[in-house]
């Protein structure tokens, strides 16, 4: 006979719960899932209940971070194609509150992309437990971009999308593909965002220099999203909008944006954050296994990158990922804009979780969705995270 285990409880804390805050609230916890929110005055049942002690009544409970674009962390990389590489993101990524996440593949020789990918299904389907970040796919960078602006997409592998191609890596990944980052303007590109459309997939418009007709005809057959905003597109000029000025003028594009302040001057992420407001723009970290190690020479996608002060580079001086955290993010773009806590939330977890059409279980602190929560301390810095009901990690301590 199995003991079944008591519902766990968080109270006396600020909860952005579904657009509103609850100043003094509750949230109970049973079997992977938010059972009740509500405030103090409501709270039943308490001795029912295991409570995790929060130090003060201004930390925030606030939904998990999903991060749609991350390489790597820690020393590990999709890249790796092993259970043991995203065991070791799945396990770091709580630190920065990261709930769950999309395992980003980069430019390759195809049987190389092809060990990632069928890994990274296996992995999907069969090893994930609570209290880890939730791997919810694949984001597929390239290798369908176009080589003026491969950036750390390795030029020799780059190729030209293909249909027949993308359908066996569908096959070989389990269905798990999610996002797909191409170039629109190369040949046969359209045909594919046409395709991705139809299987629910995301197209993302990145690494292309399209012109500002070509975005609106990838638009029109099916494209939704922008890989990392500014970085690697065609920029924005009066003659020529190019990516950057209709990812600003479309609302059916939401932009990725890497706010580390080295990515993205500050300024433009608030021109960004002015163009295309709360709810157009998904947070993300495009890191790469260095995150959470120290400055030195690292590999990504077989090429040497040097990790120094904040900046990860190629030997000529090409950005190459970022060892950005979500949650310095958070905090980043809060300072950069002056946008409100609630805006950054949104920002971070409700977009991707739109986006990937999973708002159903996640994105938000409401009864019946995953609970996958994130406490901030005053300083808005990351103190405790719960991965589908279990403490992934405690700032200064162990998770339990």
């Amino acid at each position: 006979m199995t003991t079944k285990s008591k519902p766990i409880l968080l109270k006396g804390l600020q909860i952005y719960s579904e657009e509103q805050w609850i100043e003094k609230g509750f949230i109970k916890i049973n079997d992977q899932q938010i059972m009740e929110v509500g405030s103090m005055e409501n709270l039943t049942f308490e001795e029912d209940c295991e409570t995790l002690d929060i130090p003060s009544f201004s930390y925030k409970a606030v939904p998990g971070f999903i991060d749609v674009h991350i390489h790597g962390a820690n020393g590990a990389d999709t890249m790796d194609a092993t259970q043991e590489a995203l065991e070791t993101m799945a396990q770091a990524l709580p630190g920065e509150g990261t709930t769950s996440f999309l395992a980003t593949t980069m430019t390759q020789g195809q049987e190389q992309i092809e060990e990632s990918i069928r890994n990274a299904g296996k992995y999907i389907n069969g090893h994930q437990t609570a209290g880890k970040s939730e791997i919810l796919g694949i984001h597929l960078e390239g290798p369908f971009v176009n080589k003026n602006k491969a950036g750390a997409q390795p030029i020799q592998h780059i190729i030209d999308p293909d249909l027949d191609l993308f359908k066996k890596w569908e096959d070989l990944s389990d269905q798990t593909i999610k996002i797909v980052t191409l170039a629109p303007e190369q040949p046969n590109g359209l045909e594919l965002v046409r395709y991705l459309k139809t299987k629910g997939i995301i197209a993302s418009i990145g690494h292309t220099d399209a012109t500002f007709e070509e975005v609106i005809k990838a638009i029109d057959a099916g494209a939704n999203h922008v890989t990392h905003l500014f970085n690697q597109m065609r920029g924005l000029h009066h003659r020529e909008p190019g990516v950057v000025g209709a990812a600003f003028l479309k609302e059916e594009l939401k932009a990725e944006l890497i706010v580390d302040g080295v990515h993205v001057h500050p300024e433009m992420v608030k021109l960004a954050y002015k163009q295309k407001g709360k709810n157009g723009i998904i947070l993300i970290t495009d890191s790469m296994r260095a995150k959470c190690l120290r400055n030195g020479h690292y590999d990504l996608g077989g090429q040497d990158v040097t990790v120094q002060d904040g900046r990860a580079t190629l030997s000529d001086g090409t950005l190459a990922g970022s060892i950005l955290k979500l949650g310095k993010g958070v905090k980043n773009i809060l300072s950069f804009t002056g946008c409100k806590i609630e805006e950054a939330v949104e920002m971070a977890s409700v977009n991707p979780a739109k986006q990937l059409k999973i708002f159903d279980r996640k994105g938000s602190i409401s009864e019946g969705k995953d609970a996958d929560i994130v406490i901030l301390d005053e300083n808005h810095e990351v103190y405790m995270t719960i991965c589908r009901g279990k403490t992934a990690y405690i700032k200064g301590g162990k998770a339990i």
